[in-house]
């Protein structure tokens, strides 16, 4: 037998009521069915505000450069991302064969001097190759954040000329208007 939670039973719960919440009631639900505006685009709901002297189609294709612009940077950020799994890839495969290579050099080894010797070697030379490793990831991943970045900021940028210059734009059509009434 299944049991309910009582927070979600409408008769028990005065949030989830409409009389007690008016945002329950469908009617106020901007998602619901009842809601003259679902269905309709965002511009048709925005419009339906009428905001005097708000360029409504200007304002949404700013938004929509916004959101390509976004997803091009998650676009370069993700390909960055592959291009350092692949090297981290590419180098785990060469270590695993060094390691394997290693071992056997280091088994042919007869003196026990010669075999820390080797090792010693051997570690000085992979510590080397390991900060190497490190220092080419981290400005592979360097490099992939600020590709991100540049697309986002040259965008924000872009973005806050479009909306002065539909501004002004209004600014202009109101001066012009009352110009006409005179």
């Amino acid at each position: 037998m299944a049991q309910t939670n009582p927070f979600f039973d409408v008769a028990n719960n005065p949030f989830l009521n409409p009389e007690n919440n008016p945002f329950m009631d469908p009617k106020n639900n901007p998602f619901a069915a009842s809601n003259p505006f679902v269905g309709k685009d965002l511009k048709d709901m925005l419009s339906a505000f009428e905001l005097p002297g708000l360029d409504i189609d200007g304002l949404l294709a700013t938004q929509r450069r916004n959101i390509e612009a976004i997803s091009s940077a998650n676009k370069s950020a993700a390909e960055g991302i592959q291009t350092i799994f692949a090297r981290q890839s590419e180098v785990l495969k060469t270590l695993m064969a060094e390691a394997s290579s290693s071992v056997e050099e280091m088994s042919k080894a007869n003196a026990p001097q010669e075999q820390i010797t080797k090792q010693v070697e051997l570690t000085k030379v992979k510590l080397e190759e390991a900060v190497a490793n490190i220092r080419e990831m981290s400005e592979l991943a360097v490099k992939s954040q600020s590709e991100a970045f540049d697309i986002l900021n040259a965008r924000f940028n872009e973005s806050i000329e479009e909306v002065q210059s539909l501004n002004n734009t209004t600014k202009a059509k109101a001066k012009a208007k009352t110009a006409a009434k005179k």
